[in-house]
């Protein structure tokens, strides 16, 4: 069987997956050349998922601040690690019980996977999930502890240890508040979102597309990259983030192309 470059295995692509922050764009700017990018893919009937491992805001959140941004986006174009973690645990066990240590938006977006909510009184449960909880309290962690310790199955939105919030500074995210529990219990969550492949799984059953059919479009080589390499799927660094090319070189995982931005793809599409 013919091998094929990375153009003819690009121009098969049927589902493109895109990160969102350095790689559409930066902070509340779209990157020069994204919106047509993506213009261009609708135009040509290929599809696309905006990806993102924030569990703490909702696929709406994203197509709120896309659409003020001028992407053509609908909710069925984004997939959040909150909606991952949901579709994981209701294929494990339909109707699970399950307490989220996550924001109010986390908890709204998993109550569409017909799963039973528990609140901070709960003292066993099915599933404890950890997400990027930007309204923790104690409360909230000492019923985690408890929950952890009576055998509640650990799963974790995403393994991110900071968010960035701009200018250089950071804020503790999920693998962070993970780390706080696996000290207190001693147990580890099985992480759902980039760069682990059940999100694949998630994305090709839900949006009915095989392995050879996807891209991955990032600027973070651990995670965007790295999701590639796991999910054995196709995989493209954009230099517009965090990555440049000395990082790639170093990096154990290598993208399939390099360019400058999303906007160098609009002449590579047949």
């Amino acid at each position: 069987m013919k091998t094929l470059s990375p153009l003819e295995r690009l121009n098969a692509v049927k589902l493109f997956l895109l990160d969102l922050d350095g790689t559409v764009y930066l902070g509340n700017k779209p990157i020069a050349g994204a919106v047509e990018f993506i213009k261009h893919l609708a135009v040509t009937g290929r599809r696309y998922v905006f990806l993102t491992n924030n569990s703490s805001r909702s696929a709406d959140d994203y197509v709120k601040k896309l659409s003020l941004m001028n992407f053509p986006v609908t909710a069925e174009q984004v997939a959040t690690s909150g909606q991952a973690t949901a579709w994981y645990i209701a294929k494990r066990k339909p109707g699970a019980s399950v307490y989220i240590m996550g924001t109010e938006t986390l908890r709204n977006e998993m109550s569409k996977f017909d799963l039973n909510l528990l609140d901070e009184s709960a003292t066993t449960a099915d599933f404890f999930v950890a997400g990027f909880d930007t309204e923790l309290n104690y409360t909230k962690l000492r019923t985690a502890c408890t929950l952890l310790d009576n055998g509640a199955v650990f799963v974790a939105t995403n393994p991110d240890l900071v968010c960035p919030i701009g200018g250089d500074r950071y804020i503790p995210d999920c693998g962070s508040m993970c780390t706080m529990l696996e000290n207190a219990t001693g147990r580890q969550p099985m992480y759902i979102g980039k760069p682990h492949s059940l999100y694949i799984d998630y994305l090709r059953e839900t949006r009915g597309v095989s392995s050879s059919n996807l891209v991955m479009i990032g600027d973070r080589l651990y995670t965007d990259i790295a999701l590639g390499c796991n999910a054995s799927i196709m995989s493209i660094c954009v230099l517009s983030g965090e990555s440049d090319r000395a990082a790639i070189k170093k990096s154990p995982y290598k993208p399939d192309l390099v360019v400058d931005s999303v906007a160098d793809l609009v002449g590579m599409l047949g």
